[in-house]
């Protein structure tokens, strides 16, 4: 049987691969060789299934993260390092943000979802911004960083995540 979280990744998958018109029950089914009734059993409903989605997808690409950096007991310049070292360590998430972008244009259901991700990663980036105690605006700073990540994501040809790490580590001597 699969797994709720199998759903969920093999959804993830689809959508960063092929955008949200791929994210069928059949197109599901098919990508795990099950049948339709364990959809049916963990989502009941297609819109069911868009719910956990989109709360996974909030979960594992901001919540996730935001946690494991706040468990440390680190310097905010330590944990804004290593924060843009996690997020910069997947490859495949550029594709997945600029699937889910794309599907908030045209459904207010994953706006709403966006807007919950962007404003709680860009809340935490203020939050570490403004213990560095840098001349400047924080919060600017802060939505600076953020800004330079969802740009990298959608220009093309892409910016890889090496030449990313180069801008990032750039703008981070802004503040020293």
């Amino acid at each position: 049987m699969v797994t709720r979280t199998e759903w969920l990744d093999a959804g993830l998958e689809l959508l960063a691969t092929e955008g949200a018109p791929a994210l069928t029950i059949e197109r599901l089914t098919d990508q795990l060789g099950v049948t339709k009734g364990s959809y049916y059993h963990h989502f009941g409903s297609a819109g069911g299934f868009k719910t956990a989605l989109l709360e996974y997808f909030e979960v594992q690409y901001t919540t996730r993260l935001i946690d494991a950096i706040q468990q440390e007991n680190a310097k905010p310049r330590a944990k804004l390092e290593h924060l843009l070292r996690l997020v910069l360590a997947d490859p495949d998430s550029a594709a997945l943000e600029i699937a889910v972008r794309a599907w908030a244009l045209q459904d207010p259901d994953v706006r709403a979802a966006q807007e919950r991700v962007d404003e709680a990663r860009t809340a935490y980036l203020k939050e570490l911004c403004r213990g560095l105690g840098a001349d400047g605006d924080p919060d600017r700073f802060a939505q600076l960083l953020y800004l330079i990540l969802i740009g990298a994501e959608q220009v093309l040809p892409p910016i890889g995540r090496a030449e990313l790490r180069e801008i990032y580590d750039l703008t981070l001597r802004l503040i020293d």
